[in-house]
């Protein structure tokens, strides 16, 4: 008799969906019903993308500029990096270390491929994005998460890492500011923690993906790159989040030199090279005309940020933490549930509101967390939290 079932590779057991995408699909569901719901469930900025982003790209296609680039970038952009790290950090970042790629995930893939054996492990933050874990089990790695929580920010530490690293451990992933929390990895511990790493002969990586919006560090200057510490680190951004291009598809990698080649290696054969028309219109993306739009927006999260934060206390939900960056905020649900997946799925179809729940960001009381995204407007953040209020237990 034959067997008609697929055949499945095994490591797609371990490979997860995004849980949040089913709720959203109902969140779709219910608009077309009618009913009103306020998003406050994906990570992707609700602002389009600036003006003369757009026009770049217009102009790119009216020259033909519609053929493959390089598998590392266009060289004008990659030296347009190069001088934004100058320009606003004051770290020379050498064109030739820095690759384009098919956004973030491009990247993080790239440096998993490179660095990742079968059995090697990654040591990373739960909560923490789900696709680092799942990027490390694609190349039969094996993601070793590591609980953190309000004692040290939702980051990793030097004294976590040490007790944490095994025979087996090839590299440290740190994000800053993270998603779901928010939350920045102060300077001197990316010192610390890349001095251990590089004392065990691995590799830090950092996804600064959320650079850009970044409210405040404690202190009077903007947050330092992690390659102000070391040329021996990867540093992985995007085009996504602060500069509102999620649907182009483009970020960057910076790598040590001596892994540039093996990088770009990899790059061929996986996708050839990031999308001509994005990497074109992204050159603009660093101009002053573009940055004070995309500046004004900074602020605009900021004050969703200062809005949301103290009416979620203030209905019951527990934050100890303030989120530093990004566009989120990681709460305690604990109070009015004991499963936060049950408990945003109610949310939804009771009230109109769609919020993630803390399973699609690790093993680390899932169920005891929810995460809001304010990628919308303050007035539809100010009408989310009426139907919270009506709908939370009194």
């Amino acid at each position: 008799m034959t067997d008609n079932s697929p055949h499945i590779a095994r490591r797609m057991a371990d490979i997860e969906p995004f849980h949040v995408m089913d709720l959203l699909a109902r969140a779709r569901a219910l608009e077309a019903q009618g009913k009103d719901i306020v998003h406050m469930e994906i990570g992707e900025p609700d602002f389009v993308t600036p003006e003369p982003i757009c026009e770049a790209a217009k102009q790119a296609i009216d020259a033909g500029k519609t053929h493959y680039t390089p598998a590392v970038g266009l060289p004008a952009l990659r030296e347009t990096i190069s001088a934004f790290y100058q320009s606003e950090y004051n770290v020379t970042v050498s064109p030739e270390r820095i690759l384009i790629t098919p956004g973030a995930s491009g990247a993080l893939l790239l440096t998993m491929g490179v660095l990742v054996n079968p059995g090697d492990e990654v040591i990373m933050a739960d909560p923490g994005y789900p696709c680092n874990r799942h990027f490390a089990r694609l190349m039969e790695g094996k993601a070793v998460g590591v609980p953190v929580g309000v004692e040290t920010e939702y980051q990793l530490n030097a004294s976590l890492l040490e007790k944490h690293w095994s025979k087996a451990t090839v590299a440290a992933l740190l994000a800053s500011p993270s998603n779901p929390t928010g939350t920045l990895v102060p300077h001197e511990n990316l010192q610390t923690m890349s001095d251990f790493v590089q004392l065990r002969g691995g590799r830090l990586l950092v996804d600064e993906i959320y650079h850009g919006l970044v409210y405040d560090d404690g202190s009077d200057s903007k947050p330092s790159t992690a390659l102000s510490i070391s040329d021996e680190l990867f540093v992985i951004n995007s085009f996504s989040k602060y500069f509102c291009m999620t649907g182009w598809r483009l970020g960057w990698l910076v790598a040590p030199e001596a892994y540039v080649r093996e990088l770009d290696k990899l790059a061929q054969n996986i996708f050839l090279a990031a999308p001509t028309i994005a990497q074109h219109a992204a050159l603009v993306a660093f101009e002053p005309e573009t940055r004070a739009i995309l500046n004004e927006r900074r602020e605009a999260y900021r004050e969703r940020r200062d809005f949301l934060l103290p009416a979620l206390r203030e209905l019951g939900f527990e934050i100890p933490v303030v989120p530093q960056g990004a566009f989120y905020i990681y709460a305690d649900c604990s109070r009015f549930t004991d499963d936060s997946y049950v408990f945003a799925n109610e949310l939804l179809e009771q009230a109109g509101v769609a919020i993630t729940p803390g399973r699609d960001f690790g093993a680390n009381a899932p169920e005891q967390h929810v995460r809001f995204a304010y990628t919308t407007s303050l007035e539809r953040l100010k009408e989310g939290v009426d139907r919270l209020a009506a709908f939370l237990p009194k």
